[in-house]
């Protein structure tokens, strides 16, 4: 993998109204470090950094990052995105010494149509989007493509199964999948049998609260007692033996 020249500025003002200054004027903050040598804050142009990534690698590329006229070999550790508009805010760059093996997550992509998948209902689904892989710098792949024309609805791709170039070891279990298939049958059926439970327990309180309103009915029914404690009932009977 071939290096790309990245130039970049030091002396820039630190804080947030400083880099706020920056970003409005097309240059990201950053910082580099690693391998001993001090943080240094520095400043790159935008459109720079975005030519210095447009290559296949992407954020993976090695940059011969340039300061003030050292060249130091660099990739990037980390980029802060704007909540909102999702641009680049902050730029984290870290030294590499081109013989030292470094982790760094790769780029995964399928290629190829499941029709055996589609056949069954199913989905062929990504259970990672990047793979993580221990090499030196000169040797990061710009991505690893995966061809999912063979899968059918039982097939489970492991990073076991995916093939790592020559210096390039996979840094994560080798059983841990790597594409797996949706099973849209089994979902429908989990569906259904949430909704058959929501319905039981829907009857239920049905049943409960017509039991409640039953009794309260049967209790407004009830004879009430009279001020010297008996009943309506017995008052009236007694009254109809005086009358006799």
């Amino acid at each position: 993998m071939a290096s790309t020249e990245l130039v970049a500025h030091t002396g820039r003002p630190t804080g947030s109204a400083a880099s706020r200054r920056l970003r409005a004027e097309d240059t990201i903050p950053g910082v580099l470090y690693g391998h001993g040598m001090d943080p240094m804050s520095v400043a790159v142009g935008r459109r720079d950094l975005r030519l210095a990534l447009s290559g296949a690698a992407g954020v993976n590329t090695v940059l011969d990052l340039t300061v003030d006229g050292t060249v130091y070999p660099a990739i990037i550790k980390e980029m802060q995105r704007h909540p909102v508009r999702r641009n680049v805010a902050h730029v984290d760059f870290i030294q590499v010494n081109l013989d030292e093996k470094i982790t760094v997550a790769v780029p995964l992509r399928l290629v190829g149509e499941a029709e055996a998948v589609a056949a069954g209902g199913g989905l062929v689904d990504p259970a990672v989007d990047s793979i993580e892989v221990v090499t030196t710098p000169r040797h990061i792949p710009d991505e690893f493509v995966v061809d999912v024309s063979a899968m059918d609805m039982d097939t489970v791709i492991r990073l076991a199964d995916v093939p790592m170039p020559s210096g390039v070891e996979a840094a994560g279990d080798p059983d841990s999948p790597v594409v797996t298939v949706l099973t849209m049958r089994a979902e429908l059926a989990e569906i259904e049998a949430l909704d058959a439970e929501v319905a039981e327990e829907q009857a239920e309180e049905a049943a409960e609260e017509e039991g409640a309103e039953g009794a309260a009915a049967e209790g407004d029914g009830a004879t009430e007692p009279t001020a010297d404690g008996e009943s309506s009932g017995e008052a009236a009977s007694e009254g109809d033996s005086a009358a006799e």
